[in-house]
Parts: structure tokens; sequence; C-alpha cells
């Protein structure tokens, strides 16, 4: 079934020194969400930031935080990022051995407007889609990750899409009202064949904060999402 088409920039790729401005020009180009990339330079091999950089970010922009937990042992912090302020929060199949629990743990937590933070599960390259015959029912959102994950900038690998028409076929077969996302190496060059596999969130970092025009870009990037 049909779902809302999303652009999600990654903040990884921005100025921080300018995060309120950064933030302000992709609201202004129609982006729906900020996509924050945490890494712990453990789960993959860089290091970007934790919970405190969460609530500077929600105290700049009325977007909904979509929290993606490159960590190991996410289950140490979920709390504490669900009460810095994010809307949805994404951990790895790869970073667990308790995915049930762990989805569930997501589950329970709470926006700081009280909704239910929404969860989500995301997949390396290489991992199979069986790793979530079991949670599925239970997940907000699917993020499929085009490139290895721990840098922005990387090429995009082709064989995601087929990961993406695949789920996005079983999402549709069971009825389920799933977002499907993608991250690694998409830009207006590959923008329409990755919304055609059925992914309907784009999240999208260097396209957009390497431009001389973020907010122009951002306009362009939606336009080609249709």
């Amino acid at each position: 079934m049909a779902r809302p088409r999303i652009l999600a920039p990654s903040i990884l790729n921005a100025n921080l020194s300018d995060m309120r401005g950064q933030c302000a020009a992709a609201a202004q180009g129609g982006a729906d969400w900020l996509h924050l990339d945490v890494m712990d330079g453990h789960f993959v091999p860089n290091l970007t930031f934790g919970p405190v950089f969460v609530e500077a970010f929600r105290k700049c922009s009325q977007l909904p935080l979509d929290c993606h937990l490159m960590i190991s042992h996410p289950e140490r912090f979920v709390t504490e990022f669900a009460k810095a302020g994010a809307d949805s929060i994404t951990i790895h199949a790869e970073a667990t051995h308790h995915l049930d629990s762990l989805v569930r743990l997501v589950k329970a937590q709470k926006t700081l407007a009280g909704h239910p933070v929404r969860v989500g599960v995301s997949l390396n390259p290489a991992t199979p889609l069986g790793a979530l015959e079991h949670v599925l029912p239970l997940l907000d959102l699917v993020l499929l990750m085009s490139v290895n994950p721990g840098f922005g900038g990387q090429k995009f690998i082709p064989y995601a899409l087929d990961k993406a028409r695949a789920l996005r076929a079983q999402a549709d077969a069971g009825g389920l009202e799933l977002d499907i996302q993608m991250d690694g190496g998409i830009g207006p060059q590959n923008l329409k064949e990755v919304i055609a596999a059925g992914v309907n969130v784009a999240v999208i970092g260097t396209a957009i904060f390497a431009s001389a025009d973020v907010v122009g870009t951002c306009r362009s990037l939606k336009a080609l999402m249709g």
C-alpha cells in the first residue's frame, strides 16, 4: 500500500557550526524529518554524537527527529535518546542477540509530546530480509542501508534496490503500513529509481548539505520523489 514520501536530510553531512541555520534551511526546502546518525566508533568505524546532541537538535527544529543508532548495546541508550527528543529510533538487527525485546523496548518509549516513539530496524547491505521475519509486524519502519554504514559520501550499492522491492511486496502482502527507508549514496541521479523500488523515506546527506543552496536542493529532491 502507498505510503507518504518523506525526505529525511542526514545531519551527519551538515555544517554543525551552523546547526540552527542548516536545520531551518532543510525545513524551508520541504524536508519532512531530520535524520541523525548516531555512531559509537565500535559498531561502525566512526564516532558522531549522543543524546546531548539530540537534545540540542530538538531545540533547533520542530521537524521529527529520526535517530539511527549505529551502536553496540543499543538497549543501554534507547531511553536516553527518547528523553532527549527522538521521535523515531532505529536500531540495527546486527547489534543485538535479542531483537524482539529491543524492538519492544523502543515501542515502550514516549516522545516529548507524549506519543509512542516510532520503532525501526536497520539492515546492513549484506544482511538478508529474513532477519526481520518475526518482528516485521511490530515495526513502523525498516531502514535498508545502501552503503556499508560509518561514513557519508559512499557509492550506492545497487542490490539494495532488490531488497527494497522484496520488502515492499512482503509488506503489501501482509497489509502492513510500513515505511521503507534507504540510506547511503542517494542523490538526484538515482532518487527516482529508489522510490520506484518501493522506498518511501529517502535519507540524503551529501547531496543536500554539500550544496550551496540547501533550500533549493531539498525542493528539487522533493519534486523528484513525486
